[in-house]
């Protein structure tokens, strides 16, 4: 089966950017109007903090070009991700990533300035100026990072640099989705299909093992290829995390990352000691695996194809959508109103092409609407990666309508939780609405499978992420070698003694485009854990656990995410959330067991 060129991909079936420009004329007409814009923001910085009046007004001038700037960086980024083999829209992107390097080098003064006001002279900016309370959390969250801006000139030539320091995030990006051709595979009907990371998701659940070896090695084959290219794409985009906690006076780059959001490293701490605390959760699971599956050595290309059989039932986009609207009910009607305004205007692109952008991801601008990208293949995965997307998007809907620009978007820490308690409140109602024992432990299967991938796998990256921080600032040459060593380790640790060793995962490290995002993956298990709480409070709480829940995703970024979460009823400072979430993955395990050791008589 061939992939589908990106022209030969339903019109129906993209998203429509023409809501955000009619025409790329448009776009690039702004593009230079914002050109001379930003090179003349600079001059907001002086006399800036003379009187409230003119910090008032310069915060708005610096916001609207951010404004606007936010939606030309969208247009671009979103025509390049549907086809990034595409070199009018690769150049696209790369003058939006310019124009914001070139913008936050302009405005690099800002927290310089913001700073050099004692707490009695920004006080009497308040009294000057009642409006400015408009930016009180803004200025706050500047304030408490005092200790670690630089002068103005420091920050400038910093921020002039990012282009720089983003290379290696860029040439992995390309390599990965552009320029590295993955060979042809045989499907479970012995046909030859092109192998991509969205038909090897599928692959690697199929009921032949030797489809499943063979996707696994094919795929992990490709990447060995380059494995020292992607260890010094890796490596590069390490030293400058490092390089920015550095010169920026952090301990090192995992407390940079955590400060932009106020969250404390011992948030960080206590998700990882949590997982380990409960890995044997995990090796029981793993376990059974094995067993059910009738194998005397488990490989990790057998971790992802059902226990419980292939799955009798498939999914198109649109039957998907009904089930998504159902399941999403207990939100209530104005949240439905979102999703079917997503639903019904063109702003899913869910047909796999070639060159696409892999995986699934909900973007735009406050000034856009809320544009989800999805690789859609027919199955149980898809349904609920549309339901994740979903979240994110009507997250941004609410955010947009309720908060100004300054706070119109929101931590990816809270962003992750929205996007999975949409995902259990799928799960809630699928189990709700089964009662036969065989579609059951499916969905049993599935979400195990789900806190697996998100809860345990996604710690243990952010484990090896951690790690490989730790070793570069300390000296360490981050070479194919030791990274294949010491991932192959941690995955083996982390699955047990079922799991046998010695297959290529030890190159996992080099396909996650999430180590290139800066301490970003542990927030998809914290994220998960306070979604469960959540989504159980949506689905059989009451009318203000759910009002409670409509407040958090109006929220933005309005509030540190720690106290926006404690609003909506989760104290995310301690390990009880974490706890309740492996409650509930133990319950369920336990279930799981029972009903497949029945069936399995």
């Amino acid at each position: 089966m061939e992939i589908p060129t990106r022209d030969q991909v339903p019109v129906q079936d993209t998203w429509d950017l023409t809501r955000i420009y009619p025409d790329d004329a448009a776009w690039e007409a702004d593009g230079s109007a914002l050109a001379k814009d930003i090179a003349a923001i600079a001059h907001v910085a002086d006399g800036l903090t003379d009187n409230g009046t003119a910090l008032y007004e310069g915060l708005s001038k610096i916001f609207a070009l951010d404004r606007r700037l936010s939606k030309y960086y969208s247009y671009a980024t979103l025509a390049s991700d549907v086809d990034t083999s595409n070199q009018h829209y690769l150049g696209y992107a790369a003058k939006a990533q310019t124009l914001a390097s070139d913008y936050q080098a302009q405005i690099s003064f800002l927290e310089s300035a913001i700073l050099a006001l004692s707490g009695e002279e920004l006080a009497e900016r308040y009294r000057q100026e009642p409006r400015l309370e408009d930016y009180r959390h803004f200025l706050d969250k500047i304030r408490t990072q005092s200790a670690h801006v630089l002068s103005a000139k420091e920050e400038a030539v910093f921020s002039q640099a990012s282009d720089a320091l983003a290379s290696s995030t860029n040439t992995f990006n390309v390599l990965s989705n552009s320029d590295l051709e993955f060979p042809y595979v045989e499907d479970e009907d012995g046909q030859a299909i092109q192998l991509t990371d969205g038909s090897y998701s599928i692959l690697i659940q199929s009921q032949k093992r030797e489809v499943r070896e063979d996707a696994f090695g094919a795929l992990y084959s490709s990447y060995a290829q380059f494995e020292n290219t992607f260890a010094s794409t890796l490596a590069g985009v390490v030293k400058a995390h490092n390089f920015n906690a550095q010169v920026h006076r952090y301990p090192d780059a995992r407390s940079a990352a955590l400060a932009a959001n106020n969250v404390p490293v011992e948030v960080y701490d206590q998700l990882v000691a949590s997982v380990h605390d409960h890995l044997d959760l995990l090796h029981r699971y793993v376990a059974l695996r094995k067993e059910i599956l009738g194998l005397d050595d488990l490989q990790m290309w057998d971790m992802y194809v059902p226990i419980t059989g292939k799955p009798s039932q498939t999914y198109s986009f649109a039957s998907a959508k009904k089930i998504a609207k159902t399941a999403l009910a207990p939100m209530g009607q104005d949240y439905l109103k979102h999703v079917d305004y997503l639903f019904d205007n063109r702003c899913i692109d869910f047909v796999e092409n070639r060159h696409k952008q892999s995986g699934a991801y909900s973007g735009g601008a406050y000034d856009t609407d809320a544009y989800e990208l999805i690789n859609w293949q027919d199955d149980l995965d898809s349904l609920y990666t549309l339901v994740h997307e979903t979240g994110h998007s009507v997250h941004s809907m609410y955010t947009r309508e309720s908060q100004p620009y300054v706070y119109g978007d929101y931590p990816i820490f809270l962003a992750e939780i929205a996007s999975t308690t949409n995902e259990n409140l799928l799960t809630n109602y699928l189990l709700d609405h089964t009662e036969d024992p065989k579609e059951r432990a499916a969905l049993l299967n599935y979400y195990l499978d789900s806190f697996k991938g998100t809860v345990y796998r996604q710690t243990q990256f952010a484990e090896f992420e951690q790690f490989i921080h730790e070793s570069d600032q300390n000296g360490q040459p981050l070479t194919a070698d030791f990274l294949n060593g010491n991932y192959g380790d941690l995955n083996q640790a982390y699955y047990g003694e079922a799991m046998t060793p010695g297959s290529d995962i030890d190159k996992e490290w080099a396909r996650i485009p999430h180590f290139y995002y800066d301490f970003y993956v542990y927030q998809y298990a914290t994220g998960f854990a306070a979604a469960t709480a959540l989504a159980n409070k949506v689905s059989y709480g009451s009318d203000q656990d759910r009002s409670n829940y409509l407040g958090f995703l109006k929220s933005g970024s309005s509030a540190f995410p720690l106290e926006t979460m404690q609003k909506a009823g989760v104290d995310m400072t301690k390990a009880d959330y974490l706890e309740d979430a492996f409650t509930t993955f133990a319950r369920r395990l336990n279930e799981f067991t029972d009903l497949i050791k029945g069936l399995h008589k």
